[in-house]
């Protein structure tokens, strides 16, 4: 049976949650919700998993905060005998507008500091990312403030039918292929 790791950047405890840096987490509780699974807390994060279409996903939300992802996402590519090619790392990103979608099959880490980290640890910039858009509507030099800041009105109404798409997105990634998921995803 196929295993894919699906993981969620975040940052753990209650000061972070509903904030747009940690919308990876947000992407997999959702996905986790609506497979009525629960996360357990295992070595160096959050763990839920689900079998759908003879695929078996494995949702992780590192607890390592984020900028320290990598060493939890090696430890269950490892643990779970996971190919880096069935790996999807899902994180904010800053210069897409709010809601805009962008899977890569590769690529830098952006500035984003999770996914400096990940490919620092797994010495490779050759994994899948889902990039979700958090929009730049910050002065400058409040970045930072920006994203550990909380959703605002409007894009607390338009988020159900944003993780709907992302939920549809990573089963896809999982059943028809990362080239098939990007050519019916990105841009929506």
């Amino acid at each position: 049976m196929k295993k894919f790791l699906i993981v969620g950047l975040g940052n753990i405890g209650s000061t972070y949650d509903d904030t747009r840096h940690n919308i990876g987490f947000k992407t997999i509780d959702e996905l986790a919700s609506k497979e009525a699974i629960h996360f357990e807390s295992e070595k160096l994060g959050s763990i839920a998993t689900f079998r759908f279409k003879g695929r078996t996903f494995i949702l992780l939300k590192p607890s390592t905060f984020m900028n320290l992802s990598g060493k939890s996402v090696k430890y269950w590519l490892t643990k779970e005998k996971i190919p880096i090619e069935n790996l999807l790392v899902i994180c904010d990103d800053l210069n897409l507008t709010f809601g805009t979608i962008r899977l890569k099959a590769k690529g830098s880490d952006g500035g984003h500091n999770g996914l400096k980290d990940i490919n620092t640890v797994l010495q490779t910039q050759q994994y899948a990312r889902f990039r979700f858009g958090v929009g730049s509507e910050f002065s400058k030099g409040r970045q930072s403030d920006f994203v550990l800041g909380k959703w605002d009105e409007e894009e607390s109404k338009l988020l159900p039918e944003r993780l709907e798409v992302a939920c549809k997105l990573i089963k896809s990634f999982g059943t028809a292929g990362l080239n098939n998921t990007m050519n019916t995803f990105n841009g929506t």
